[in-house]
């Protein structure tokens, strides 16, 4: 009999060791993918599971150089933040996975991908979409929205007599109070006992990042150095480190921004499918990142261009959220914000310092900004006078919407005018 092969990102947790064990079971061949986008886990550990529990073969492909230049970076150059506060350390993990995964899927002659992501989340989505977009002919098989494997299996005690019945190793029984997913741009901690909004996370919520109380009385300070909007150089003032190469420069930020308690984020937010979920996030390198490059752009950047960028800025941390990055519009707006983006080259210093991160300078050899014409003290070029014929101009559309709203409401203007 011809088993049909199927490609399943597996991470060695209970759901996805059931799901491996029961895609084993109803006569699949199955092949994990195993992405390591810098998640602490034991992939040698994580490898053998797969084996002992009947896959025929494992791929773990080291994805954190491609994570960190073709999806962190490209973010933070078009300063993505979804809803004005998530720096989208999930959202950006997921299409280098399921591109990956796709990749494994045309090597080894595959038709079928799967994931073990809820029918609730923001994931199944992302992952699925993802696929599509990359191989329109895949088919994915997604056992949280699959009728025969939701009967089977109801709930976590289901799961676990499943593993019981199969000797599945289980590395704990008890539920965990919350569910995380971590990755080298952040940690997120949601579900369990953070779903209540109202309640503080307890202090042993957060493994990324240092308390305030924790951090450093001294401040960090650090000077970034950017080419085109990307980072291209950090340099630690204190101690002289200098770091180049792109995924040590963001590896070095998370160290500096972990120990300066920078990055926590604590938010209610819209999830893709309309449900609202609260998420705690850790995002340190990012978050410094996010502030120096956002700085620069305040003297090498066209103020109409970013102003027009800022209006994309919520279409694009949403489409990234929503796991559109393999899409025509997504296309559009990286061009667009590449362009914009065009000779924002120069330097930042920032502080570190108690969850802060400071901006403290800025050069940049690509500078609109004229100290001259901006100083109140010297002339500069600037004629001053010229200021009232620009106000003159800008005011005519005012005093003739001043005359319109008198016209529409005369006894209105006509009391107003006595009461004052």
């Amino acid at each position: 009999m011809n088993q049909k092969k199927i490609i399943l990102a597996y991470s060695g947790g209970l759901d996805t060791s059931i799901i491996l064990k029961w895609l084993v079971n109803k006569g699949y061949e199955v092949i994990c993918f195993i992405g390591d986008v810098g998640q602490k886990d034991d992939f040698d550990a994580v490898q053998e599971k797969a084996i002992a529990l009947g896959a025929s073969k494992v791929h773990i492909k080291n994805l954190q150089r491609e994570f960190v230049t073709d999806y962190i970076f490209p973010a933070l150059q078009g300063n993505a933040l979804y809803e004005g506060r998530y720096l989208l350390g999930t959202s950006l993990a997921r299409p280098v996975l399921a591109k990956a995964q796709i990749k494994i899927a045309n090597e080894e002659g595959a038709t079928i991908v799967s994931h073990g992501s809820t029918g609730k989340g923001n994931d199944q989505v992302r992952f699925e979409l993802a696929y599509y977009a990359l191989n329109p002919k895949i088919q994915v098989f997604a056992p949280w929205k699959d009728v025969e494997f939701l009967d089977q299996f109801k709930g976590r005690k289901d799961l676990l007599a499943y593993a019981d019945e199969w000797n599945i190793p289980v590395t704990a029984t008890k539920k965990m109070p919350y569910s995380e997913d971590e990755n080298l741009m952040h940690i997120s901690h949601e579900a369990g006992v953070l779903e209540d909004p109202s309640v503080r996370p307890d202090a042993s919520v957060f493994s990324m990042t240092s308390g305030i109380s924790d951090a450093p009385e001294k401040e960090t300070r650090l000077e970034i150095e950017f080419e085109n909007g990307m980072p291209t150089q950090v340099k630690n003032l204190d101690d002289g480190t200098i770091k180049s190469d792109s995924l040590d420069m963001f590896l070095y930020l998370n160290n500096m921004g972990s120990l300066h308690g920078i990055g926590r984020v604590d938010m209610v937010e819209n999830r893709f499918i309309g449900i609202k979920s609260r998420g705690v996030y850790e995002t340190p390198g990012a978050t410094i990142l996010w502030e120096a490059h956002r700085d620069l752009e305040g003297v090498a950047m066209d103020k109409e261009v970013m102003h027009i960028r800022d209006m994309l800025i919520p279409k694009f941390a949403e489409l990234i959220y929503n796991g559109f990055w393999f899409s025509p519009e997504m296309d559009f707006l990286l061009t667009s914000i590449n362009k914009s983006q065009e000779a924002v080259d120069g330097t930042v210093r920032v502080a570190l310092l108690k969850g802060n991160v400071i901006s403290i300078g800025r050069e940049s050899p690509t500078s609109l900004y004229d100290q001259n014409m901006s100083s109140m003290d010297i002339e500069g070029g600037f004629d001053a006078t010229d200021s009232q014929g620009f106000i003159n101009i800008n005011a005519i559309r005012l005093k003739a919407h001043n005359l319109v709203l008198h016209r529409r409401n005369p006894y209105k203007w006509r009391k107003e005018s006595n009461d004052g």
